[in-house]
């Protein structure tokens, strides 16, 4: 990390001339107004192709133990950035046999070159893709999110940034009887963080959000971890994403499914679809229509306005 670095990749990760045709940028699928995602139901890649699943966010995905929606073998955000820059089923930034051509628009720019020779100054040939990846990693480290009424109520003792109803909807929220923080839980509401001294494991979960042959399977088109492990007991299993600005990353799931808040905690109040592989954790539970308005009302509490604003994280 340095901040040349940061610099560079934050011009990267918004400029479309890092995809194959020239017309798309990392900034496509990640919108800082949307924490990062693009309120799409299923991502579009440079050439118009729809992925199967919706853009995560990146908020504080610096602390990520994994990243995708199910693929545990990704520990790092440099590891990550190979998926949707070589991918071709579906193609997404299309880098994939264009290698060499994206490389020279950069070498060949004298502003260019002068930045990456600053940000790597040990590097006999400081423009490459392999760098690329580094200066965006760098930068997606800095979007950290912490400043939200939750995080003033309880990190900065701020009595008064939670509403009474947001209050109320956060004992729900951790409660016995919702136990939402059983797999949102942590500093990001989220899956397993890691942080410099742990290594931690990712866990994945079925939601019961499918059961297309009544055997507890999920669409072919994606089925979670199982299309990694081929093990049945993964069918259905992705990463639980962190709940941090909720509120602006609509549609829900993996797949863009559920299209509120007020949708998701239904799914969940049910229990979701009778599966053998569903997680443990996922069971009904009772909530009324104005404790849902109160769970709502600290979920709305999550978001981050200077996130979501912050010039330094912007278009530069």
């Amino acid at each position: 990390m340095s901040d040349q670095k940061v610099r560079l990749g934050r011009r990267l990760f918004y400029d479309s001339r890092l995809s194959g045709n020239g017309t798309f940028s990392c900034a496509s699928c990640h919108r800082q107004a949307r924490a990062f995602t693009d309120g799409r139901a299923h991502a579009l890649g440079s050439t118009g192709q729809a992925h199967p699943r919706s853009a995560m966010s990146l908020t504080n995905v610096a602390y990520n133990s994994s990243y995708g929606w199910a693929d545990g073998r990704i520990r790092t955000l440099e590891a990550q950035m190979a998926v949707p820059m070589f991918n071709e089923h579906p193609i997404e930034m299309g880098l994939k046999g264009n290698e060499a051509a994206i490389v020279s628009r950069y070498a060949g720019n004298l502003a260019d070159a002068a930045l990456f020779a600053t940000a790597f100054p040990s590097d006999p040939h400081p423009v490459s893709l392999a760098n690329v990846v580094r200066a965006i990693a760098s930068f997606e480290r800095t979007l950290t999110s912490a400043g939200s009424p939750f995080d003033r109520y309880l990190y900065r003792d701020e009595r008064h940034a939670l509403s009474p109803q947001a209050i109320r909807g956060m004992g729900l929220f951790f409660s016995d009887r919702l136990r939402c923080g059983q797999c949102h839980s942590g500093f990001n509401l989220s899956g397993p963080t890691q942080h410099e001294a742990d290594v931690t494991s990712p866990v994945f979960h079925n939601t019961g959000l499918y059961n297309v042959d009544g055997r507890g399977s999920y669409p072919a088109s994606d089925r979670g971890l199982f299309d990694t492990t081929h093990r049945r007991s993964d069918m259905g299993r992705f990463r639980a994403p962190t709940l941090r600005n909720i509120a602006v990353t609509a549609p829900y799931m993996h797949d863009g499914s559920v299209p509120t808040l007020e949708a998701a905690v239904a799914h969940y109040q049910s229990g979701g679809l009778a599966s053998p592989f569903k997680s443990a954790r996922i069971r009904p539970f009772r909530i009324t229509a104005e404790e849902t308005r109160e769970l709502i009302a600290f979920l709305d509490a999550l978001t981050d306005t200077e996130f979501l604003t912050n010039p330094d994280l912007g278009k530069p």
